[in-house]
């Protein structure tokens, strides 16, 4: 779960495992994959971080490195 606060400060908990996407349009809009949207005073990046933190925490995180495309291609 996550903090996130709406634009009237109000600060809810979110369950990170529901967000679908993130998007700023300029304000902060979290897409749940039950189709609810929120729309939050937080960045895209301090969503992000908050999610990763929130994941390491309970031991879910991965860090992976992403191969390019090249990698991908070669035999």
């Amino acid at each position: 779960m996550i903090k996130v606060s709406r634009l009237n400060a109000v600060e809810l908990v979110v369950n990170a495992d529901l967000i679908e996407f993130v998007e700023a349009t300029p304000d902060t809009i979290i897409t749940l994959t039950t189709g609810k949207k929120l729309v939050v005073r937080e960045s895209v990046d301090e969503i992000i971080n908050r999610v990763i933190d929130y994941k390491g925490s309970i031991g879910q995180a991965r860090v992976r490195p992403r191969p390019d495309l090249e990698e991908l291609t070669k035999e």
